[in-house]
């Protein structure tokens, strides 16, 4: 049964969870919502705690990651080391419209997030917006791992949202209140595994060309599209990007009606 929220309804909840442990939000939502949640994850750090946080709770708990076709080798290995710690992980890698791609390459280059942040934005917008799009077109609600430190233009979400650029599905960020200390706290004291790439310097973990490591008292997101300036470390999953630009490039390789989906 499609569980329906409004502003005050979301409103209301992150009041009561507020101050709360993520897992009494996970435990709500999982009860809450069934089969009609799942946990977005690119298998960072805050994923992993949330896999083993919801799989604890619920081991039927549905997940999904996109891969994007540019992907360091590392993250699709990961994906299998989870797999073998959660038997049974109810994992869907989702992935973008082949022909999409291929028309994405033609038209611009396999590299044309270096030439621009348009161009940029439009490459993951391709990849990886659009399949999680498709995807939670399926659901009722989807939880992230977002904190309120990583990045400026996080610094105000709330753990129960209204996702507006989604269809107005519940989205629900647990992790909200939490650093990266205590996010490293609990990854040690649950001895939970972490991606590989943490171990070589990163800090956050994307397409393998648009991240590198990060060096000492960098920002954690100072590592993703590194080349740019004063551009949002934001691929557009979690905030609207849009410019005239932008929707006229992707129009033209989606067709009118699946650019604005």
């Amino acid at each position: 049964m499609t569980v329906l929220l409004d502003e005050l309804d979301a409103g209301e909840l992150s009041i009561r969870f507020e101050g709360e442990e993520p897992q009494a939000l996970l435990e709500w939502a999982l009860q809450e919502f069934g089969s009609q949640i799942a946990i977005s994850t690119a298998f960072q750090k805050d994923g992993s705690v949330l896999i083993d946080m919801a799989y604890g709770i619920d081991p039927s708990v549905r997940v999904f990651t996109v891969d994007t076709g540019r992907l360091p080798e590392e993250t699709l290995t990961f994906a299998e080391t989870l797999r073998g710690r959660y038997p049974g992980l109810n994992l869907e890698i989702l992935r973008p419209e082949r022909e999409h791609v291929q028309r994405l390459v033609q038209l611009k280059g396999s590299d044309l997030f270096r030439e621009s942040v348009e161009n940029r934005l439009l490459c993951c917008n391709v990849r990886k917006v659009q399949p999680l799009t498709k995807h939670l077109d399926t659901l009722d609600a989807w939880i992230t791992g977002l904190r309120r430190d990583q990045w400026a233009t996080r610094t105000n979400i709330r753990k129960v949202e209204i996702d507006h650029d989604h269809g107005a599905i519940v989205k629900l960020n647990p992790l909200a209140e939490w650093t990266s200390r205590d996010v490293e706290t609990y990854l040690r004291e649950n001895d939970v595994p972490t991606h590989p790439l943490y171990a070589q310097g990163f800090t956050s973990i994307g397409c393998a060309p648009c991240t590198r490591a990060t060096k000492a008292g960098e920002d954690e997101r100072a590592g993703r599209w590194w080349w740019e300036s004063n551009a949002p470390k934001e691929c557009g999953m979690h905030c609207s990007i849009e410019h005239g630009g932008f929707e006229h490039e992707l129009k033209a390789i989606l067709g009118a009606g699946l650019a604005d989906a």
